[in-house]
């Protein structure tokens, strides 16, 4: 049995199980895809540390910046840990041996990025996700810490509000399995994944561990706040990283019009950018100035992004963009030592709600909540579990009702196609659930998908088999979508007003009398949606 379990093999989960590790316990990690492709291998632009090693910098200043970007909706002392504890946290990564970007010095290179007010960002060319990723992997492989790859989680096993371990799919046998823990980190990334076709994020970011979470009782925050990324490329959504307007790039219309500041927050470019495409102007990405040289040595995978997916060279040629869903700010709700309202349950990364982000996430930030609170999670994990005795998982009817569900399926009717919900949902999220908001578009979605939710039992799945079924798990997955859907919706609908991310034409201005610093909460009760507003504690 493990002490802790770690749900996610990605940036939070590796630093999670490298703290637990450290702290002396019996860790594992769980993942439905490898570590390597694992989300944080997107991030390209940097992680934010107040250095100063290209010019002066603070801590205050960074406390500062975040507090701006996050409209009233972050926890100050929240946002005073992670950034204090940010310079210690590239420390740690550059001695496990991050292949960090140097200036001639020899210190960490740095580069600003949108919303910053100054060069802050600790960079590894536009690869820092992957190398941070690879890094920590490696780290893990060498201390001995046991992955159950290609596992697919269905739920944590709770008893009397205590965690017990979890329910998975192993997806090589077709297997339901119960694995046992004396506490659980969950670190299995956000929900971008609503806005398939228009997201910078993976196919596997659909909110497993969330729809899990608010099964379990844990309480879920502020889902309605999700960041677009203003520069994705427009045929495909890839991300072009914010390094390359942090480097100089340019935000241009078909008229080559510069109509936005580039280096502001990403809620206020990407609205920017909106407003272009709905009056029919195309916006492009310049970056022809900075020359070869420099997006060779710098911005390399940008340019192969670019030529790739666009068929442009970015040395010669315009990058055709769109802003799409990039980032989730909401998540299951934490308290200060990162545990859930379930006992033994912690959450990190993308997937948890520490406070710090808000209405709209500071770019170079998020990098660093990984490390900083991923670290914090499994130290307090591993602590959870030396105070804490042993469990048995298997005679938990959790896994029985898993096992059952899982067989069931196979037998639902599939009268109805789930990909083309799926699809639909992605691009109803997109227009209505995006950048611009308002009320009737909201109830539009969600009457959509309440209607979704009482047809799941007749969709169901064409492959029958065991081993390796992906029809089977992205079937589930679609249903812990709907889930998640649900619960975003009526939280964008009862916030009425603008704030960071979230922007309704119907109430244009940000409401602190009714709003300012107030969170919206959803949890289940007998599989009923409940929801509240709720200010920081």
């Amino acid at each position: 049995m493990m002490d802790v379990l770690i749900v996610g093999g990605g940036g939070a989960g590796l630093c999670a199980a490298l703290a637990a590790h450290e702290a002396g316990a019996k860790v594992a990690v769980l993942g439905k895809v490898r570590p390597t492709r694992s989300q944080t291998s997107m991030a390209q632009g940097g992680i934010n540390a107040a250095l100063g090693n290209v010019e002066p910098d603070s801590v205050e200043a960074h406390i500062a910046d975040t507090m701006k970007s996050a409209h009233t909706l972050a926890d100050e002392e929240m946002v005073r840990r992670l950034c204090e504890k940010a310079p210690e946290a590239i420390a740690w990564l550059d001695g496990l041996g991050t292949p960090f970007s140097r200036l001639g010095d020899g210190k960490v290179a740095q580069r600003r990025l949108g919303g910053a007010s100054g060069k802050r960002a600790c960079y590894a060319q536009d690869y820092t996700g992957l190398k941070i990723l690879h890094t920590l992997y490696d780290t893990a492989l060498k201390a001995g810490i046991g992955f159950y790859d290609e596992h697919y989680l269905l739920n944590f096993i709770v008893e009397e509000n205590r965690v017990m371990g979890v329910t998975a799919i192993e997806m090589r046998s077709g297997e339901v399995k119960a694995i046992g823990a004396k506490s659980v980190v969950v670190a299995s990334g956000g929900y971008a994944g609503l806005y398939r076709g228009f997201t910078t994020n993976s196919t596997a970011t659909t909110g497993d561990g969330l729809a899990a979470a608010i099964r379990a009782g844990c309480v879920l925050s502020d889902l309605e706040y999700v960041q677009f990324h203003p520069t994705a490329l427009k045929s495909s959504g890839i991300l072009i990283s914010e390094s390359a307007r942090g480097a100089g790039g340019r935000i241009v219309n078909g008229g080559g019009e510069h109509f936005v500041d580039e280096l502001l927050t990403r809620d206020q470019v990407s609205k920017a950018i909106w407003e272009q495409l709905e009056h029919g102007e195309e916006v492009f990405l310049d970056i022809r100035h900075l020359g070869e040289a420099f997006i060779e040595e710098n911005l390399p995978q940008e340019r192969k992004l670019a030529r790739l997916y666009e068929g442009v060279d970015p040395v010669c040629d315009l990058i055709p963009i769109k802003p799409v869903a990039h980032y989730t700010m909401g998540g299951i709700d934490v308290d200060r030592d990162h545990m859930t309202k379930v006992e033994g349950l912690f959450a990190c990364g993308e997937c948890a709600n520490a406070k710090v982000h808000g209405a709209n996430r500071l770019g170079g930030n998020s990098l660093l909540e990984t490390v900083v609170f991923g670290r914090e999670a499994g130290e307090n994990a591993a602590a959870f579990a030396r105070r804490n005795g042993e469990i048995s998982p298997a005679s938990s009817g959790q896994f029985e009702k898993d096992r059952n569900f899982v067989a069931a399926i196979p037998r639902f009717t599939n009268q109805i196609d789930f990909y083309e919900k799926r699809d639909f949902l992605g691009r109803i999220f997109y227009r209505n659930v995006g950048i611009l908001r308002n009320e009737m578009g909201l109830k539009g979605v969600l009457s959509v998908i309440r209607q979704m939710q009482k047809e799941l039992p007749f969709m169901g799945i064409a492959d029958k088999s065991r081993e390796y079924n992906t029809n089977l798990t992205e079937f589930i997955e679609f249903g812990n979508m709907v889930e998640l859907a649900e619960a975003m919706l009526v939280g964008a609908i009862g916030r009425n007003e603008s704030r960071g991310a979230h922007q309704r034409e119907d109430f244009p201005e940000e409401d602190d009398g009714k709003f300012g610093g107030v969170h919206s909460l959803a949890w289940k009760e007998n599989g009923v949606l409940c929801n509240e507003w709720k200010g920081l504690a």
